[in-house]
Parts: structure tokens; C-alpha cells; sequence
């Protein structure tokens, strides 16, 4: 089991993927019409997804490498490629969802795209693996899967509040938070891509 140092960085890492001041508008925005009760559910039902999705990768993380025929460090740069393109994207300002689309049912918003991609995306499957793999001990991916559902449930807070949230802070404030988000990222998926180049090409280490 790793050290509870390397849990609270990961648990950093997730919510920082999972961009929950990005989030916000976009779940505004397809919760459009919606009435306070009905965006309760539809927030409900998105975390609701996010945790069924990750807890899924986690279990299955191993089955993933295999099936890909990659190791975990192939797999650290790779993911680290994408999270840092991702990155670059919220710092540059160019972060969104694509979708316009507002007072939908709660059901359909909430799964896809509020549920996956926007939150459970492929940033955040890649970082699950990834931590998965640090260890094969029963107590490590049970604690993964704790830092999962800690995570989304304070996701779930946050789209709970969105609206008192993005009424008090507004659209410059949001956006602020979301590039510091952004930032963290960054170093995590830099943080990936050298550790993976370290495994993969052990006279870096030296």
C-alpha cells in the first residue's frame, strides 16, 4: 500500500482533471430551464455516474494494460501527452464543453455529457489507472476507490451550489479558478510523463 502522501496527491490530481470550475457553467448551461429540484437530481445522477464509471476503471485497470499489450510506464507518458494537452487548453482559454443544448431531461444530461465526457473524461480514466497500477494490494485499490467517491462527492457539492456559485463569483472569477486547475494539471501530466520516461529508460534515473 502506498503512503497516504501519494493518496492525497492523487485525490489533488483527480478533482483538478475533473475541472469542477469548468464544470459549473457547463452544467448551468445544460440545466438551462431547469427547476432547483430538478437540477438537484440531474447533479445527483451525474456524480452518480462518475463514481459507477471510475470505480469501473479501477477494478479493471489491470485488464486494460493487457488487453493494450502496454506497460504502466508506456502508459504514464502516453496519458500524460493527453492530460497536458488538456492543460494547455484551459490555460490558453479555450476550455468548453462544445454543447449548447439547455433544459434537456435530467437523465440524458446528466450521464452523457455531464456525467462522461465532461467529468469522467479521459483525462481522469487515465489518472485512475495509472494510480491503480502503483500497486496490486487489496487495501491500495480500496483506498483508490475511497479517493474516487471522496472526489466526486465533493464534484457533486460544487454542481449542488452551482448556481449560488456562479451568481456570487461570475463568469472572470470562474474562469481564474479553472486556469489555476489547469496549472495543477499541467504538473501532474508532467509529473507523469517523467516518471514514465524514468521507468521506461532507467539511465534517465541516474
Amino acid at each position: 500500500m502506498e503512503n497516504w502522501s501519494e493518496y492525497s496527491r492523487f485525490s489533488l490530481a483527480l478533482l483538478a482533471i475533473m475541472m469542477p470550475f469548468s464544470a459549473i457553467p457547463t452544467f448551468l448551461t445544460l440545466t438551462d430551464g431547469q427547476s432547483p429540484d430538478h437540477r438537484t437530481r440531474t447533479a445527483r445522477l451525474a456524480a452518480f455516474t462518475v463514481v459507477v464509471i471510475l470505480i469501473i476503471v479501477a477494478l479493471t485497470g489491470d485488464l486494460v494494460l493487457e488487453v493494450l499489450g502496454t506497460t504502466l510506464n508506456s502508459f504514464r507518458i502516453g496519458g500524460g501527452l493527453v492530460l497536458l494537452m488538456g492543460a494547455l487548453t484551459v490555460l490558453s482559454g479555450h476550455a468548453g464543453s462544445g454543447t449548447t443544448a439547455g433544459g434537456a431531461g435530467n437523465r440524458s444530461v446528466a450521464i452523457v455529457p455531464l456525467g462522461t465526457p465532461v467529468i469522467a473524461g479521459p483525462g481522469a480514466i487515465t489518472t485512475v489507472i495509472i494510480e491503480v497500477g502503483h500497486a496490486s494490494e487489496p487495501a491500495h485499490l480500496a483506498t483508490v476507490i475511497g479517493c474516487i467517491v471522496a472526489v466526486t462527492a465533493v464534484m457533486w457539492i460544487l454542481l449542488r451550489l452551482s448556481s449560488r456559485i456562479g451568481q456570487r463569483l461570475g463568469e472572470t472569477t470562474l474562469s481564474n479558478f479553472n486556469r489555476f486547475f489547469g496549472l495543477l494539471l499541467a504538473a501532474v501530466a508532467i509529473e507523469y510523463i517523467v516518471t514514465g520516461l524514468r521507468g521506461s529508460f532507467p539511465v534517465l534515473a541516474s
